[in-house]
């Protein structure tokens, strides 16, 4: 609840960046989305808890050949499978940097999922997809953190998840 009501302010608060046609009509479709009755909590689910580093970044996982090393747990706490694998996929910094190669799809076929899970994943994709748009959009055009069409192709990212069966 207290993500959404944060979601519904920053998307009150659009920039110009977020009123460009493209960008605004997935914006608000994912505005839609977000409004309508979520699938249940992780804990109604019944999904196993587990402790969550809460920060997708890729730079906070080392890999030394054998097995991943993961730092800064800074942002980290109770949370489920479902939503760390969903901050690891959609967080922009596995997709924006041009010599990152990670690919999304092949890494969440590594790992096995049951049907509740599926549902939650593509949910808490959804949710951080809309999210780093909204994040973006506020990048200053002066000073921009991101490479020239980062919003854009995190609007096409989100429309492609909205537009997933669930």
């Amino acid at each position: 609840a207290e993500a959404t009501a944060r979601i519904r302010q920053w998307y009150a608060r659009r920039t110009p960046a977020a009123r460009e046609p493209a960008v605004a009509a997935v914006l608000a479709e994912g505005m839609r989305w977000l409004e309508r009755p979520w699938p249940a909590v992780a804990e109604e689910a019944g999904l196993e808890p587990v402790l969550g580093q809460g920060d997708g970044n890729l730079a906070n996982f080392l890999w030394d050949g054998e097995r991943v090393r993961v730092v800064d747990f800074e942002e980290s706490g109770r949370s489920d499978r479902a939503f760390e694998l969903a901050e690891i996929t959609e967080h922009v910094g596995s997709w924006v940097d041009p010599g990152t190669v990670f690919d999304a799809e092949e890494f969440l076929g590594l790992v096995p999922l049951d049907a509740g899970e599926r549902i939650r994943l593509l949910e808490c994709r959804r949710l951080i997809a809309l999210v780093w748009l909204l994040l973006l959009t506020r990048d200053d055009p002066a000073r921009p953190r991101n490479p020239r069409g980062t919003v854009r192709a995190q609007a096409a990212r989100l429309d492609a998840l909205l537009g997933q069966e669930g």
